[in-house]
């Protein structure tokens, strides 16, 4: 950033003769250190007090301004995870927590599509729900190695009091986007998983399918009646 015009000459005795300069200052001796001296708060004062010309204040209103926007563009935040070859992310309000990847035991007389049994997730008993059958989603279509480490996991998601535990194949991470800037979903997604989609989001070469947590925790829920 550019100095204000107009700033008045301060003679900076700290630098010169004081803690920062040769300490040869008298007041040393009194006041061991310089901010602890009027001559050092009272050049700090004029510094605070000295006039400010338009063109400075432009500049730094600028730059307030420009850091507001960036803020505000990147309003939402969800966690990205891959089922089969597709990338999705939940809202992170969603997520309760991330467990690792266990067997579910299966509910007799209970075989509702998605339904895969309870699991205990920090020794609480939670239903387990494939969500790629719901979604459509082939489970074992996954893609090639690519040389970085693959993260199975548990994603525990809270909706309306209860939870659902839902194994995903890979985990990639929390990312922020901008709910207004999310592309609409491509004609050639499936219709099981087209519905659950608030957008798509791109990152890098990642193109995520922004899942509507409304939505998918209503379906859990009616998978469980």
């Amino acid at each position: 950033m550019n100095q204000p015009m107009n700033t008045p000459a301060i003679d900076d005795c700290w630098n010169r003769i004081g803690v920062s300069g040769d300490q040869s200052c008298a007041r040393l001796a009194q006041h061991v250190h310089c901010r602890n001296c009027d001559v050092y708060s009272a050049a700090a004062q004029r510094n605070l007090q000295r006039p400010i010309d338009a063109a400075y204040r432009r500049e730094w209103a600028g730059h307030f301004r420009e850091k507001a926007d960036q803020r505000a563009t990147l309003d939402q935040s969800a966690l990205v995870f891959r089922i089969g070859r597709e990338w999705l992310a939940l809202p992170t309000r969603a997520v309760g927590s991330v467990a690792p990847l266990a067997t579910g035991h299966r509910l007799p007389h209970r075989a509702a599509p998605g339904l895969l049994g309870v699991v205990s997730v920090g020794g609480k008993l939670t239903a387990l729900m494939s969500l790629g059958a719901m979604l459509g989603i082939d489970e074992h279509d996954t893609p090639a190695a690519s040389g970085r480490h693959v993260f199975a996991r548990l994603l525990v998601m809270q909706w309306e009091g209860r939870s659902f535990a839902l194994p995903v194949a890979d985990l990639h991470g929390i990312e922020r986007y901008a709910q207004g800037a999310l592309a609409a979903p491509a004609a050639t997604i499936n219709k099981g998983l087209h519905r659950f989609l608030t957008g798509v989001m791109a990152k890098g070469e990642m193109r995520i399918g922004v899942l509507d947590e409304a939505l998918i925790g209503h379906q859990l829920a009616r998978l469980l009646r």
